[in-house]
């Protein structure tokens, strides 16, 4: 995979060892991409490098970063300009979850999770799209959630910041397509990953056996992202839903969304 002017293309996926994390590594790499892969922990990443290297033949750079930190997009963004990689491809995937009740959760949690989710995102979008601007082309998929388009009682703060993550894909997407710069928005429905537990939301058996699983979730977002397509919905019954979400009030949304959530926590 070469970018136009002969150039080697790469993508930057964050999050990179997670479930959808890893499958878009896998599924961007057979795509014949050199891959950028980030996360907190630097020993995962290289077990992920080296199955990429030996499975794809395609080159791989490790750069781990705790999004959560203040400054770490910056200091990602500095880390691939010195190893003179251009970014064709910008994965923002990384985001996390806390499920409870907002003024029960730890502040510092609570901050850690806008600052991946919002804060982090937004920087690392800006960074890299810009300079796709600059050169005339690119792709940026944001990975948001079926929660963005309604307020979730025991993930109040997730749901909302997915519902920015939303607006402003949509938003990137009429502003940088000018410059053929491709704004995508990828909104999975409950999946099989780590979310669950790092949430610290016990699904019912029944519950877990309803989840996506990350390689079809992955496959559908790419396929949009390289169509040009601003938003994706991941599954029939969640496109239903979210159209539905148009016709019902927010409380009435937030009333059926504490029921919903509620039947599939398990009862400890």
């Amino acid at each position: 995979m070469v970018m136009a002017d002969g150039a080697p293309k790469w993508a930057l996926v964050t999050g990179a060892t997670g479930g959808l994390g890893r499958a878009f590594c896998e599924a961007l790499a057979r795509r014949g991409y050199n891959l950028v892969v980030s996360a907190r922990h630097a020993a995962p990443l290289e077990e992920l490098a080296e199955a990429l290297r030996s499975g794809h033949g395609v080159e791989i750079a490790v750069e781990p970063a705790d999004l959560a930190d203040a400054g770490a997009a910056q200091v990602l963004k500095r880390a691939v300009e010195a190893r003179g990689i251009a970014v064709e491809t910008l994965v923002n995937n990384a985001g996390f979850g806390l499920h409870g009740r907002f003024h029960a959760q730890p502040t510092e949690a609570v901050g850690g999770m806008v600052a991946v989710n919002v804060a982090a995102l937004t920087e690392l979008t800006h960074a890299f799209a810009a300079d796709m601007a600059e050169r005339g082309g690119g792709h940026v998929l944001l990975v948001a959630s079926t929660a963005a388009f309604q307020p979730i009682p025991g993930y109040a703060v997730y749901a909302a910041s997915k519902a920015y993550v939303l607006s402003f894909a949509h938003a990137l997407h009429e502003e940088l397509r000018r410059r053929k710069v491709v704004v995508s928005v990828l909104c999975p429905g409950p999946t099989e990953t780590e979310f669950w537990a790092r949430a610290g939301h016990v699904l019912k058996w029944g519950a877990r056996a309803d989840l996506m699983q990350p390689g079809p979730v992955v496959e559908e977002g790419l396929r949009a992202l390289y169509a040009g397509r601003p938003a994706v919905v991941t599954g029939l019954a969640n496109r239903i839903m979210a159209f539905s979400t148009r016709l019902a009030p927010r409380s009435l949304q937030a009333k059926a969304a504490e029921v919903f959530m509620g039947s599939r926590k398990k009862k400890g």
